[in-house]
């Protein structure tokens, strides 16, 4: 089980990294390498970094789980 949060963990963690510089800056951010910096008329940029800030939330939450586990595991 301890093995299990530990892969967790690491891979939460790379994860969490890449959604939040992929995140919109006050300088755009790596997310306009991916489109993200380019206006358009459409409300599409809204949505996705709305979709983004519910994904890096998600993935946040299952790290922070992560942490704890293996808190509690170690602590035994």
């Amino acid at each position: 089980m301890t093995t299990f949060l530990q892969i967790l963990l690491v891979v939460s963690s790379l994860l969490l990294i890449l959604l939040v510089l992929l995140h919109r800056g006050r300088g755009g951010g790596l997310s306009s390498l991916f489109g993200g910096g380019m206006q358009s008329s459409l409300s599409g940029s809204s949505v996705v970094e709305k979709n983004l800030d519910r994904l890096t939330l998600f993935v946040g939450a299952i790290w922070v789980i992560a942490i704890v586990g293996i808190g509690l595991l170690t602590k035994l």
